[in-house]
């Protein structure tokens, strides 16, 4: 086969992959490797991204691991450049933005599974462990949110005076806290549930509700309120 012929045929695999692609409208029913292989077709525009995309996933274990991969880990794999390794690190950012597009109308959380979905848009695909104070009103409306610390995989220190103070800056009624479990499960460690209730009673203290706690965990999520670690409870009612 000629390098002509070579080229058209990779140009004719490309094009049916890009139609399927639309006209079904999302991935589905697309292999992990074909799913690569299309994003790929837009930073390396006249190679074959097949057999890339298989060393992509041998590399890093999963889609789910090449897509969480930084740039200079990506670039460890022959054939992948600065523009591929940057297309594939945009992926989970532009998942988080839309997460959080999705939640900005309304920006009303009445209940634990919309507390667990505003977490979700913060925290889903971050690397390292980070706290957030989310300030809402006394409709439950958000109206404004904090990293108050980020740490390491294992560990992240929710500073009380940093919590009541963006708390007392907003005006808040009442308050979410969420933090994320990049390396593992979303249930809560002893620490996580002990330092919440210390929270609670420091908030508590100035008439400010703590409506729930979010753990984060990939796309996974565990309400401190839904499993009883707090008293408060927003349990599958409107506020």
């Amino acid at each position: 086969m000629t390098a002509s012929e070579n080229d058209q045929l990779h140009t004719g695999h490309r094009e049916k992959l890009r139609l399927r692609f639309m006209n079904e409208k999302g991935f589905e029913n697309f292999a992990d490797h074909q799913i690569l292989e299309l994003l790929l077709f837009y930073a390396n525009p006249r190679s074959d991204t097949n057999p890339l995309a298989h060393e992509l996933l041998n590399t890093f274990g999963s889609l789910k691991g090449v897509l969480e991969a930084r740039p200079e880990q990506l670039m460890t794999v022959k054939g992948i450049g600065s523009q591929a390794a940057t297309l594939i690190g945009m992926v989970v950012p532009l998942t988080r933005v839309w997460h959080r597009c999705a939640m900005e109308k309304p920006t009303r959380i009445g209940n634990s599974r919309e507390a667990e979905s505003f977490c979700l848009s913060i925290l889903a695909g971050e690397r390292t462990e980070r706290f957030y104070v989310v300030a809402l009103n006394a409709q439950c409306h958000v109206l404004g949110r904090r990293k108050i610390s980020e740490g390491s995989l294992s560990e992240v220190s929710a500073y009380p005076r940093l919590v009541l103070e963006t708390a007392l800056n907003y005006n808040a009624h009442s308050v979410l806290l969420c933090h994320n479990h990049p390396g593992g499960t979303c249930a809560p460690s002893t620490e996580d549930i002990s330092s919440t209730i210390q929270l609670q009673r420091l908030l508590n203290g100035v008439g400010i509700i703590v409506l729930d706690h979010i753990i984060v965990a990939a796309d996974r999520t565990y309400s401190m309120i839904e499993h009883g670690d707090i008293d408060y409870r927003m349990k599958g009612r409107t506020l």
